[in-house]
């Protein structure tokens, strides 16, 4: 095993080892410990093989939650279990972490009607999912001693988006190009909750449609029938 620094030498020298993992049961080296009980009562300062005895009775783990106090803070709990629940949290609070993401949309000024229209409904789109929109006007030749075109149709877009976003950052020219930032009136956060509710309600409207029973059949009128249709032959 190689140890990057001295300290990390000396550790490896007393036969621990460098991990994040907290120190549980008989891997704690220590003559006593800070005992905290599995509901949080403070027990004291106990022995360490008192804590473990402890530990056995309960059908828990001795974990150190706090190593570098003096003497070291450990509890009795179900550490697989701790472990669980601590990665479903982390898990969760990933999910839901919001991201910063700026979408980008190109338009010409003298942009037909079709394409605009186009170019809205992805605008409209981004802003749902709460992201910001950087709206760029690409001038080209002449286009260029006309920046008001791109103005009134930047003006033009945020009218239309109106109800979904604001302007962020006002049109501006940037050598070319006129550029401006639309920002959603909602939250990311708020627009994945509402998204996951609306898949969850489709999935619940496609499973209630296929669970729909069938038409029960009548088995002594099928019986009835068919003995019919053989003494007719």
């Amino acid at each position: 095993m190689t140890c990057p620094s001295a300290k990390a030498v000396a550790w490896c020298n007393r036969g621990g080892s460098i991990s994040a993992e907290p120190r549980i049961n008989e891997r704690i080296r220590v003559p006593e410990v800070r005992l905290v009980g599995p509901s949080g009562e403070q027990v004291g300062i106990v022995p360490l093989a008192k804590a473990l005895e402890l530990a056995q009775e309960y059908d828990l783990d001795l974990v150190e939650v706090a190593a570098n106090a003096r003497p070291p803070v450990c509890k009795l709990m179900d550490y697989g279990k701790f472990k669980y629940e601590s990665a479903m949290k982390a898990r969760e609070a990933r999910k839901n972490q919001a991201h910063t993401v700026i979408k980008e949309m190109k338009l010409r000024p003298k942009i037909d009607p079709h394409d605009y229209d186009t170019k809205k409904g992805h605008v409209v789109r981004f802003l749902k999912q709460g992201d910001k929109v950087k709206i760029t006007i690409m001038f080209r030749g002449r286009e260029q001693s006309r920046p008001e075109l791109g103005y009134r149709l930047l003006q033009r877009l945020a009218e239309d988006v109106q109800e979904l976003g604001f302007i962020e950052s006002n049109p501006k020219q940037d050598g070319r190009n006129m550029i401006m930032v639309l920002g959603p009136h909602k939250k990311k956060t708020e627009a994945m909750a509402e998204a996951r509710e609306a898949q969850a309600a489709r999935k619940a409207e496609r499973q209630g449609g296929s669970s729909e029973a069938a038409p029960e059949v009548d088995v002594e009128q099928s019986s009835a029938d068919a003995s019919a249709e053989n003494a007719e032959a």
